[in-house]
């Protein structure tokens, strides 16, 4: 093909894509159903939006269980609208099991903390539990405020997996906020995994975990990796069992994602 050949084709080409498109009406591109569904928002971003599981209220833990004895109550210390870590009793998770879910979350490290590292109000939040004890995937919780740590231990991290983007931690006694958005794994039929965990974490409105892909569940020592395909799980808070002062919690609410 020549040039001039090449240009003519050219021209007929653009001329014969202006005219379709100006046959086109704006109409066929548009969509109007399904409509997504009404939320009212909380009257702050904090607030729980109409769709929400308020998780707690600042009056009582009936949607929580001890995580070693799901038929006991979980018995942490609440008092003015707060609740905070009570040792003894151990860990707790809620009654309720999730997939998908948006977390909105509030905790607050002791403003008399002491020590340094991972004993400055060490505690977790398992996005997914998996059973007693520590199973399942942490988001650490832990004062960073001028902490210094192993960064992949740090608050914000995915524990021993995914070290923050920033740290925006504010000193202690002030309050932290994490939102998170999880998404669950999924599983063949044979047990292997189709799609990894990812989770989503903006801490004090700073995102700090984009979308990041999780190994596994959360494991002290060694590598994570997917060792028992799961379904929905409830969401754990850790009682740490070092001498590390006790962590409160507030405002905390759960939406259920598709």
């Amino acid at each position: 093909m020549n040039f001039r050949l090449f240009l003519a084709v050219l021209f007929v080409s653009a001329v014969g894509a202006a005219q379709a498109q100006q046959a086109a009406k704006p109409e066929e591109t548009e969509v109007w159903e399904p409509a997504p569904k009404v939320v009212t928002p909380g009257r702050a971003n904090a607030d729980a939006p109409s769709d929400a599981l308020v998780l707690f209220d600042g009056k009582n833990l009936d949607e929580w269980v001890s995580t070693e004895n799901r038929n006991a109550p979980a018995n942490w210390t609440v008092a003015k609208g707060v609740f905070t870590v009570n040792k003894p009793v151990g860990n707790i998770e809620t009654k309720r099991s999730f997939g998908n879910y948006q977390l909105h979350l509030e905790w607050r490290v002791p403003a008399n903390i002491s020590g340094t590292g991972q004993v400055r109000g060490n505690s977790g939040i398992f996005l997914a539990s998996l059973g007693k004890g520590d199973l399942g995937y942490e988001l650490q919780l832990l004062d960073a405020y001028q902490n210094k740590t192993y960064v992949n231990g740090m608050a914000g991290s995915i524990y021993k997996q995914r070290i923050p983007a920033a740290n925006p931690a504010r000193r202690p006694g002030e309050w932290q906020t994490y939102d998170v958005v999880w998404t669950a794994p999924t599983f063949a039929a044979n047990g292997a995994v189709a799609t990894p965990a990812f989770a989503t974490v903006f801490f004090n409105g700073v995102l700090v975990q984009n979308h990041v892909a999780l190994a596994g569940p959360t494991v002290y020592i060694g590598k994570p990796a997917y060792q028992q395909p799961h379904g929905p799980a409830p969401i754990k808070l850790q009682a740490h069992g070092d001498k590390s002062e006790p962590l409160s919690f507030r405002n905390i609410w759960v939406r259920e994602l598709p």
